[in-house]
């Protein structure tokens, strides 16, 4: 009974042990449950707030993405200034399309002033390359041709290989009103000087007198450049010069109605005589040897002039005359106005200075033109009448080749319908090239 009694306690006891381990296994295991739901609790807590955070940076970012590109628009960095540059762009294509004056030269300019002028974002040292004046920018590029003076001895030779110089052969005469139109450009220098430019300054205002684009680039590229201790003009002077270009059938003929009377517009001149082949392929030779030993610093012009006109006049290199004529020429063209025109950024070209030097390159325009006239009747004093002078052909002595012919002609037949001055103009006209680019070369000569 002893036994027995013993043997149930240990049962009892093992069954109890038994259901204390069970019963600490579950307790075990539900503590377990509660660490691994109080993980997950802290870890969806985490990444709640992980999520947050990254959408905070989100807004954030895209916070400041949006106002560093608001920052970036034009609308934001737009001026005054500016407006006023794309209206004066808008103001040329206007006068290209509408009056047809110079539209191959104000379409490409209008349009680079336009280009040149869309505001954009320029912060302290932040290039973004876009502007003409920013290293790196495919404009800043091209502008190379105009500052380095690449342009315009192309321009030069594309001009020789259109232009027919047998007006001036046969009554070489009229390269004096050739000469007596640069007077302008030598006044408005002295005027320059005056008003305070510095001499290399002065010289490249003055040649806008000569009324010939490319020239005055040339010249302002090697004086007025921004080195040597003077502003950079160059893109005031190309401006002012094509714009008096343009403006020629607007310019020219109330002078030369102040200064002749009927009687003298009715003049009838001697047809020009017929020009051989031998006197045209000589004349080109012959000019530039003249030319470049009076005025070397004229020959990156004056050598591509007469080169152009060489190809034209020998007969035998056409398809480079052609060439120069047509493709190459529009092609420079194109790239030179959008250049200049670009050029004028409204916090470099609306300036006091800038203003001086369209007036003045007006006031050496009107000169020039004032010059030809003159000085056609000065030697109408000393030639009998047959070899009188229409002094309407003096205007032409200006380089604007062949509007200020185009300006004679119309002029002329407005008083006699009959009476063509053309062929007569086209003398001093070519002429005016060839002296321009000499007054360039010898101012070039002096100032360097």
């Amino acid at each position: 009974m002893k036994r027995i009694s013993i043997l149930i306690l240990i049962i009892l006891s093992l069954i109890s042990f038994s259901s204390q381990a069970e019963n600490y296994q579950a307790n075990s295991q539900l503590h377990e449950v509660q660490d691994t739901v109080l993980k997950k609790n802290e870890v969806d807590k985490s990444i709640k707030a992980t999520s947050q955070e990254t959408a905070n940076s989100s807004i954030n970012s895209a916070e400041k993405g949006v106002n560093r590109f608001i920052s970036f628009t034009g609308f934001k960095n737009v001026t005054y200034s500016h407006i006023i540059m794309i209206l004066v762009g808008l103001f040329f294509i206007f006068l290209a399309i509408k009056f047809d004056y110079e539209p191959l030269l104000l379409i490409p300019i209008g349009m680079g002033i336009i280009i040149g002028n869309i505001p954009f974002y320029q912060g302290e040292g932040i290039n973004i390359q876009l502007g003409i004046y920013q290293q790196g920018s495919v404009m800043y590029y091209l502008y190379q041709g105009v500052v380095k003076g690449i342009y315009p001895p192309l321009i030069f030779l594309g001009i020789g290989a259109m232009t027919d110089f047998s007006s001036l052969i046969s009554n070489p005469r009229l390269m004096l009103l050739g000469a007596a139109a640069q007077v302008g450009i030598f006044i408005t220098f002295l005027g320059a000087l005056y008003l305070g430019f510095n001499p290399a300054e002065a010289g490249s205002i003055g040649i806008i007198g000569g009324a010939d684009g490319p020239t005055a680039i040339f010249l302002s590229s090697k004086l007025a450049n921004g080195l040597h201790g003077t502003k950079n003009l160059i893109g005031p002077i190309a401006i002012a010069a094509y714009s008096y270009m343009a403006l020629v059938p607007v310019i020219q003929p109330p002078i030369m109605k102040l200064l002749t009377s009927k009687k003298e517009r009715l003049i009838r001149m001697k047809p020009p005589r017929s020009v051989s082949r031998f006197e045209k392929i000589m004349f080109p030779l012959i000019g530039l040897l003249l030319t470049g030993f009076i005025s070397p610093s004229s020959l990156p012009l004056l050598g591509m002039l007469f080169f152009g006109n060489l190809l034209k006049e020998s007969t035998v290199t056409k398809r480079l005359a052609e060439t120069a004529k047509n493709s190459l020429i529009d092609i420079v063209t194109i790239i030179l106005g959008l250049t200049v025109g670009a050029s004028t950024q409204a916090d470099v070209f609306l300036t006091s200075t800038s203003m001086l030097i369209f007036i003045l390159g007006a006031i050496s325009f009107m000169i020039a033109t004032a010059g030809g006239v003159l000085f056609a009747k000065v030697m109408n004093l000393f030639l009998n009448k047959e070899n009188k002078i229409n002094p309407l052909v003096g205007a032409a002595g200006v380089s604007a080749v062949p509007d200020s012919a185009r300006v004679v002609q119309t002029e002329g037949l407005k008083e006699d319908p009959t009476n063509h001055l053309l062929m007569h103009a086209m003398a001093p006209n070519v002429a005016g090239v060839i002296g321009s680019a000499v007054a360039a070369g010898i101012l070039l000569s002096f100032l360097m």
